[in-house]
């Protein structure tokens, strides 16, 4: 269950439905839920970037971080320098993912899928169905 505040524990357990889809996704019964599933990932790619986004700023040099880390040394600060470039690029990357997964969620939603099922009338009777080479 989300916390909406603890970014470890909510971290987790995407990580965690993230492996089911994955394990649930390797084959498909039902082509129909296609379509619930990419707008479900198209949505959670957006978060996911955003998300990527937040934590790159923390490392930015914004008010907050003084708080947390005493003077930085040279090291230190090419180090939250990388976090946040690397975080932010891939924050960004996600995003044009999310673009090409929604692309993909436009294209299916113009597909039908049907299954063709065979169709037996209650009304035959063995005798009917023997005339007929069933």
């Amino acid at each position: 269950m989300p916390t909406f505040e603890d970014p470890a524990a909510d971290a987790d357990e995407v990580q965690t439905a993230l492996r089911a889809l994955a394990h649930a996704t390797r084959s498909i019964d039902d082509p129909r839920e296609i379509y619930s599933v990419l707008g479900s990932l198209t949505a959670a790619l957006a978060s996911m970037s955003q998300s990527l986004h937040q934590i790159a700023t923390f490392h930015d040099d914004g008010p907050r971080k003084s708080e947390w880390m005493p003077e930085a040394s040279a090291k230190a600060r090419s180090a939250s320098y990388r976090v946040s470039w690397d975080l932010h690029r891939a924050g960004e990357m996600l995003r044009q993912v999310g673009e090409t997964v929604a692309n993909a969620h436009v294209a299916e939603a113009m597909l039908a899928y049907h299954r063709e099922f065979p169709e037996h009338s209650r009304s035959t009777t063995p005798a009917a169905d023997h005339r007929i080479g069933l």
